[in-house]
Order: C-alpha cells, then sequence, then structure tokens
C-alpha cells in the first residue's frame, strides 16, 4: 500500500500541492488527473519522493518514505518521469539495462539480461536493440523508456511492494500505442504485489482504464475514488471548467466523455 498523510508543497510562495491525503492500493491502476496546475506532477514526484515535502509524510507500506536508502527503494520503486533526456549516443539495449543498476554491482548478471529481454519484448522494442537510442523518433523512445523503467521492478520484491510511478506517459506515442501501453501497465498494475500510480491527460482513456481516480483542482483533491463516482459532470466541470457529456457504448456499456 501507497498512503500520503496531509502533503504540503510550495514554490514561489504558491502551495502547488496542498494538504493531499490519499490511499493507492495495491493490485489496482490509479491514476490522478486535473487541469493544468492543479498539482499532478508535483503530487506524483512526492509519493515517488523525487521530490520533499515541505509538511506531511508518504508511506510505503508501514514505512514513512524518508526512512528508506536510495538503494533499497531504487530496487522496489520506478518512475517515469515527463522530461528524459539522454546526451549521448548508447545503443538501445544498454540504456534498458540502466533499469537494472539497483539490482547488481559491476556486471549485469545472466538474470539482468534476461528481465531486459522479457520488457523489451512486452514493449515490442526488441528489434530496436542495437540501435542507437539518439536516432529514434519520440514514440520509439518513449517505448524503450517504458521498457527501462520497468525493468528496474519486473520481478517481485521479497517481502515488499513494488511501486510505479509515470508521469504523463502518453507523451510522443500515437494512438494504437497510447491504447496498446495502457493495456500493458493495467495488466501489470493488477499483479497483487504492485501498486502503479499515472498522470494522464485524456479523460477517456482515465475512464477506461482506471480502477481508482484521484482528481485535483488547485493543489487540493476535488475527488477520490472508483472512476465511476469521480468521473461525474459535477466534478468535471469543477475541475476542468468544461460541460462534459456522458456518452454510453450501447454495445459495451462503456462511457464516453464529449464536451459541449
Amino acid at each position: 500500500m501507497l498512503r500520503s498523510d496531509n502533503l504540503v508543497y510550495r514554490a514561489a510562495g504558491r502551495a502547488l500541492v496542498d494538504g493531499i491525503s490519499a490511499t493507492f492500493e495495491p493490485g489496482l491502476l490509479h491514476l490522478i488527473i486535473g487541469a493544468n496546475g492543479a498539482g499532478k506532477s508535483t503530487l506524483v514526484k512526492l509519493l515517488s519522493r523525487t521530490l520533499r515535502p515541505h509538511a506531511g509524510h508518504v508511506c510505503y507500506g508501514e514505512m514513512d518514505a524518508s526512512r528508506w536508502s536510495e538503494r533499497d527503494l531504487a530496487t522496489r520503486r520506478a518512475v517515469l518521469s515527463q522530461a528524459i533526456e539522454v546526451p549521448f549516443a548508447i545503443p538501445v539495449h544498454e540504456l534498458v539495462m540502466m533499469g537494472r543498476y539497483p539490482h547488481f554491482r559491476g556486471r549485469p548478471g545472466a538474470s539482468d539480461e534476461r528481465i531486459c529481454q522479457d520488457v523489451m519484448r512486452y514493449f515490442e522494442v526488441s528489434e530496436l536493440g542495437d540501435r542507437n537510442y539518439q536516432t529514434l523518433s519520440g514514440g520509439e523512445r518513449q517505448r524503450v523508456n517504458f521498457a527501462r523503467v520497468l525493468a528496474q521492478i519486473w520481478e517481485p520484491v521479497p517481502g515488499s511492494a513494488r511501486y510505479l510511478f509515470l508521469d504523463e506517459p502518453l507523451t510522443f506515442l500515437d494512438i494504437r500505442h497510447q491504447i496498446d501501453f495502457m493495456q500493458k501497465v493495467r495488466s501489470f498494475a493488477l499483479r497483487p504485489d504492485v501498486v502503479a500510480v499515472a498522470v494522464v491527460h485524456d479523460l477517456n482513456l482515465a475512464a477506461r482504464f482506471a480502477d481508482h481516480v484521484v482528481l485535483l483542482h488547485r493543489g487540493r483533491v476535488l475527488a477520490d475514488g472508483p472512476k465511476a463516482d469521480v468521473l461525474i459532470p459535477e466534478h468535471l466541470r469543477t475541475g476542468f471548467n468544461v460541460k462534459p457529456v456522458l456518452l454510453e457504448n450501447p454495445e459495451t456499456g462503456e462511457v464516453h466523455l464529449a464536451f459541449d
């Protein structure tokens, strides 16, 4: 389980995250949504310990995240941030292997090599293994980075959950790869020892794939719960300042959002 208690983070005299408390259970896909400036990326950085809060706590299981060593945390927590810069030439398979660095000293072992091959197949980038990362398209780079991040926590950690954080992971992906990625992330998130939290902008993808939604508004939680309880017109009007229309697919029963 992952829990935040009354998190506060300020910048330039403004509270970007203002007293957020939320619980993220394993075996579910948790999606954070909200308008630009609502505090989504800041919250993910606090949850993943990329940022330290000015007040409040983040707990991984029963332990305060601040008590984990960097190495121990790196073996069970993986983060895909918005901006990923690799300013040097590197083969794709070596970049993916970087996700295994917390798990070995010196040289990777046979299990590290196997895991990298597994995640590259999972994200359909095996054929890119010998390519220079710098020559890839934006979408190809994003898929390679998915593989790198998942390689970090691909296998269970005895006695601990695994934590996956994704900040706007669908950037650069075409619609087919967006849907394919969300399907694969949700499949991984449903494992009983995985806590998966992602920021997304597309509300229809949230409606389709989320198990639990946190809607932020001006640095605070506006709504938190199952998607059917959060993705309702009243919340969306307040959170996004738009007029939503809910459309139900008569064949599948899935709800899609349109905006007037």
